[in-house]
C-alpha cells in the first residue's frame, strides 16, 4: 500500500524546511522510526524518521528543494500486514493492528504510525466544504488561532499558534523519457525517472548534453557526481561534444538568506532595535587562568574532555550570576515586570557553516566543573556539526560568545533575545603588565559585556564584570565566592 509521508512543523510555527539530505532512494527497505532525511529549518538541522515499515518508492523532493509544512516528501509501499489506509482514524488504525481503540494497545506499530502521521496530517489546511464560506471571505471573520500538532523526532505535543495562508502546491509534470520507459513496478509512478543529482551536476550535464537517465551514479546513495557526468561525456564519441562556453568572471554574488542564519537576523533586529544596549570592556591579568589551565588537564576527572580557558570564563559568569542575579533575568514588555530567574541557562554562541547559534546548557548553575566541561565539550561538537535542536537553543538566560578564537581582542556584543547580558572573551595574548610596581609579560585578555539598560544599569553590570574579571586574575576566588 503506497503511503506518503508529509513533513512536519518540528518547531513552533514554522511554516517550511529546505531538503538538506536524504538518507535513503527509491528502492531501498525503512524501517519504523529509521532516519530518512535531514532538513534544515529557520532554526536548526533536524533529523526525520519515518513512521512505517516498507520500501521507499519515490523522493518526491529534491535535496535544496524548500518544501512547505504539509507537502508529502516521501512515497513508501508499506509492507506491515493489515495496514491502515491513509486517512483512516485513530481507532481504525488501532483494530487494524489488532488493538482495540482507545485502551492503549496495537500490533506491530501500526497504530503508532498512523498516529503519527495523523497528527501530521492535521497541520495541512483542510478545503472548506462545498458552499461552505471560508473564513474571512466576503466580509465573514477569520479564526483568530488554529491548534497546531508539532511532531518533534518521536515526540508529540499540541499548541496554539497563529497561521499564515499557505498556497497549495503545484506538482510538475512528468518529463517524457528519452528510452523507452521500464515495466512499471508496484508503488512506483509509471513514466517517473528517479535521478539523484544536485543542481549544479544537472546544469553541468546539460552543458555538455548527457542524460542523466542513463548514468549508475557512484555518490552517496547512488547519487550522480561531477565526474560521472564527465566520464559519460567521454565515453559518447558518436554524438558531437557540446562547446562549454567560457566562464565569465563573476562580479557579483547573491546568496539567499534563510534557515538559520534568516531566523539569527530576524533576532538581532529585533534585539537592537528593542533592547538599549550599552557595552563596558575590562582588560584582565589572565596568567593564572592560563596556569589553572593547564593543570586541569592533567587532572584524571578531565582526561576525556577538552578543557580551554572558556570553562574557566563559563564558571566565572555562574558565579558571578549567583552574586549579582538581576544580571540573569528578562524584560517582560507585555506584563511590564522584569523576571529574576534563580537557575542558569549557559548560552554559548557557536559559529556553524549555516550561521550563528547560541545553545545553553540547561542548569549549568548546578553543574560541577568536570560536568560543565562535558556539557561545553558537547555542545560545541553538536553545534559544529549542525545537529543543534530547536529546544538546545530554547530558554537561554545569559550568553558567553567566544571571539578570541577568530584572533580578535573583542568586541560589542548583540543580546540574545530575552536575555540581560552577554559577556564577549577576546584573545589571550602576550602584553607588557605592570606587576608589584615592575614590568612584565603577562597573559592578557579584554572581556566586553553588553547588557540591557532597562534592567542593568551602569553600577550593576560595572560590578558584575569587575567581579568576573578578578575571579580570572585570580580562579581562587570562584572557590571562595560560590
Amino acid at each position: 500500500m503506497r503511503r506518503e509521508f508529509k513533513l512536519p512543523d518540528v518547531g513552533e510555527g514554522l511554516t517550511e524546511a529546505e531538503i538538506v539530505r536524504w538518507h535513503v532512494k527509491a528502492g531501498d527497505d525503512v524501517k519504523v522510526n529509521q532516519i530518512v532525511v535531514e532538513i534544515e529549518t529557520a532554526k536548526s538541522i533536524v533529523e526525520l524518521p519515518i513512521p512505517w515499515d516498507g520500501v521507499v518508492s519515490s523522493l518526491l523532493a529534491e535535496e535544496g528543494q524548500t518544501v512547505d509544512v504539509g507537502v508529502p516528501i516521501i512515497a513508501v509501499d508499506t509492507t506491515e500486514p493489515g495496514t491502515p489506509a491513509t486517512g483512516a482514524t485513530p481507532g481504525a488504525a488501532a483494530e487494524a493492528a489488532g488493538g482495540t481503540p482507545g485502551d492503549g494497545t496495537a500490533g506491530a506499530g501500526g497504530a503508532d504510525a498512523d498516529r503519527i502521521q495523523a497528527l501530521a496530517d492535521d497541520m495541512v489546511p483542510k478545503p472548506p466544504a462545498e458552499g461552505a464560506v471560508e473564513p474571512g471571505a466576503h466580509g465573514s471573520p477569520a479564526p483568530k488561532e488554529e491548534r497546531q500538532a508539532v511532531l518533534v523526532g518521536y515526540g508529540v505535543k499540541t499548541g496554539a499558534t497563529k497561521r499564515r495562508p499557505r498556497k497549495q502546491p503545484t506538482q510538475p509534470a512528468p518529463a517524457a523519457p528519452a528510452t523507452p520507459a521500464a515495466p512499471a513496478t508496484p508503488g512506483t509512478d509509471v513514466g517517473r525517472v528517479e535521478v539523484l543529482a544536485k543542481p549544479p551536476v544537472r546544469k553541468l550535464a546539460k552543458d555538455l548534453g548527457v542524460d542523466l537517465a542513463g548514468i549508475n551514479g557512484t555518490g552517496p546513495q547512488g547519487s550522480i557526481t561531477r565526474e560521472d557526468v564527465h566520464a559519460a561525456a567521454q565515453a559518447t564519441t558518436a554524438e558531437p561534444q557540446v562547446a562549454v562556453p567560457e566562464a565569465v568572471p563573476q562580479r557579483e554574488e547573491r546568496i539567499p538568506v534563510k534557515g538559520v542564519r534568516k531566523m539569527t537576523a530576524q533576532a538581532m533586529v529585533t534585539s537592537a532595535f528593542t533592547a538599549p544596549h550599552v557595552t563596558e570592556f575590562l582588560q584582565v591579568d589572565v596568567t593564572r587562568t592560563m596556569e589553572a589551565v593547564q593543570r586541569l588537564r592533567t587532572l584524571h576527572d578531565f582526561a576525556e574532555v577538552k578543557v580551554s580557558p572558556l570553562l574557566l570564563v563559563a564558571k566565572a559568569v555562574l558565579t558571578g550570576a549567583g552574586r549579582h542575579p538581576m544580571i540573569n533575568s528578562a524584560w517582560d514588555e507585555e506584563a511590564q515586570e522584569i523576571v529574576v530567574k534563580h537557575y542558569v541557562n549557559l548560552g554559548i554562541a557557536a559559529a556553524t557553516p549555516r550561521g550563528l547559534v547560541v545553545p545553553n546548557v540547561k542548569n549549568a548553575h548546578t553543574l560541577s566543573l568536570p560536568a560543565l566541561a562535558k556539557e561545553l565539550a558537547q555542545l560545541t561538537e553538536t553545534a559544529r556539526a549542525g545537529r543543534t535542536q530547536p529546544a538546545e537553543m530554547a530558554g537561554g538566560t545569559i550568553t558567553i560568545t567566544n571571539v578570541g578564537v577568530f584572533g580578535v581582542d573583542t568586541g560589542t556584543p548583540i543580546l540574545n533575545p530575552g536575555e540581560a547580558a552577554i559577556l564577549a572573551f577576546g584573545q589571550v595574548r602576550d602584553m607588557p603588565w605592570v606587576v608589584d610596581g615592575e614590568l612584565a609579560v603577562r597573559k592578557v585578555t579584554t572581556l566586553a559585556l553588553s547588557f540591557d539598560h532597562r534592567i542593568v544599569d551602569g553600577e550593576l553590570g560595572s560590578l558584575f564584570l569587575r567581579d568576573v574579571g578578578a575571579m580570572l586574575e585570580d580562579p581562587l576566588r570562584m572557590l571562595a565566592w560560590s
